[in-house]
């Protein structure tokens, strides 16, 4: 019996010891990790920076809350605020509570300003989080069902589309934000439009709206840039951050710029373990390891290789509908679900993730080098014929 509550459909194995791409389980088998913990392992398992970084920073002092000055999170967030050009940042625990603190603040923002109550403009197929706050904003019932009631205040429209926003802008007065991501992992890889992203800025301009671009999955090195919005050459007023900033430990962040700047004062949010030393030591460290290893350059070049490849091999077989990405980040698209292919491929050595049913979803480690790239391909491809073959 296990006293761990059933949450999650578990795969049949546990994993003991990471080095670098490699995962080991508890028989000694190796495995190549192209889910990286859901991209956020993004220099590889027990890098040497990060593991130094942690056990200096334990020896000293792992926590004393936020009613204390905490010298690591003011370094880490000077940090990612001169890396995004933004002003100031909250420290918390997760993508789920960025995203939270995100909403909070906007909704805070529009009090500021006279709306009495306002709405936040979110996407269809979007995934914010599952606190009821980020599960309301998400763009999946099948992860509400079961919840409601939902929390209202958010205005849902297509992905990729700005006549939907426009029209919004046209007909309701009460909407005080847009939050977007710069690239749907959950919905399967999809990337929004550079165009898009110049839009929204725009819209967001006119109307006094803040412009908030959830990059819990896409950023941090993910895409080849250290954001995914740098793509678009646009400044949002929030990001929101999480998975791939700590190497592992548990830490996210919300962070403002202009009109968002100096919104939240004391007592309006908070977290006792938001932004601690520990993880702070380990985020720093894995910025450092990012920037000095040319890990942006490298996940971009490695990237682009695994999409040729997989497309080369696998873009004229019948049912691959689409094989699209950025960066570390990609997605094979068929035309039925595919959940087997996690099995098949991890009977062979290989972690790789299945999304929105019938997306195969790579996030490899930015570090994955060519020898590690081309085993994935040739893993792969075969495992995606034989099934669609089936």
């Amino acid at each position: 019996m296990s006293y761990v509550m059933n949450t999650y459909a578990r795969q049949p194995i546990g994993f003991v010891k990471g080095e670098g791409a490699w995962l080991i389980d508890d028989q000694g088998k190796r495995y190549l990790d192209a889910v990286c913990g859901v991209a956020v392992t993004s220099v590889g398992h027990a890098h040497p920076k990060v593991v130094a970084a942690i056990t200096d920073q334990a020896n000293n002092v792992i926590h004393t809350s936020n009613l204390y000055r905490i010298f690591r999170q003011e370094e880490l967030a000077e940090r990612i605020a001169k890396l995004a050009g933004m002003d100031e940042v909250f420290f918390c625990n997760s993508g789920a509570e960025a995203n939270e603190a995100a909403i909070k603040l906007a909704r805070l923002y529009g009090h500021k300003n006279g709306v009495e109550n306002p709405h936040i403009i979110v996407m269809e197929k979007a995934w914010h989080g599952r606190t009821l706050a980020t599960l309301s904003a998400t763009g999946s019932r099948k992860a509400q069902a079961g919840f409601e009631p939902l929390m209202d205040g958010f205005v849902r429209v297509p992905y990729n589309d700005v006549a939907a926003v426009q029209q919004i802008a046209k007909n309701q007065s009460n909407v005080v934000a847009v939050l977007v991501e710069a690239l749907q992992g959950e919905a399967g890889v999809t990337m929004a439009d550079l165009e898009y992203m110049a839009a929204l800025r725009a819209i967001c301009d006119k109307q006094e709206w803040l412009f908030m671009i959830d990059e819990v999955q896409c950023g941090i090195g993910r895409t080849g840039k250290w954001f995914g919005f740098q793509h678009a050459d646009v400044k949002p007023d929030v990001i929101t951050l999480a998975k791939g900033l700590g190497s592992g430990v548990p830490i996210g962040a919300c962070v403002a710029a202009g009109p968002a700047t100096g919104v939240f004062g004391p007592g309006n949010h908070g977290s006792t373990f938001g932004g601690g030393p520990l993880v702070c030591a380990a985020s720093l460290a894995t910025l450092q390891a990012i920037e000095e290893e040319g890990l942006l350059e490298k996940s971009t070049q490695t990237g682009e290789w695994i999409l040729a490849h997989l497309r080369e091999r696998l873009s004229p077989v019948a049912g691959v509908k689409e094989i699209r990405g950025r960066g570390m980040m990609m997605g094979i698209e068929l035309d039925r679900p595919c959940a087997d292919i996690v099995n098949r491929a991890r009977e062979q050595g290989l972690l790789v993730n299945v999304t929105a049913e019938n997306v195969v979803r790579l996030l490899p480690p930015l570090i994955f080098s060519m020898a590690e790239a081309e085993q994935l391909v040739a893993t792969l491809a075969p495992i995606i014929k034989d099934f669609l073959a089936a």
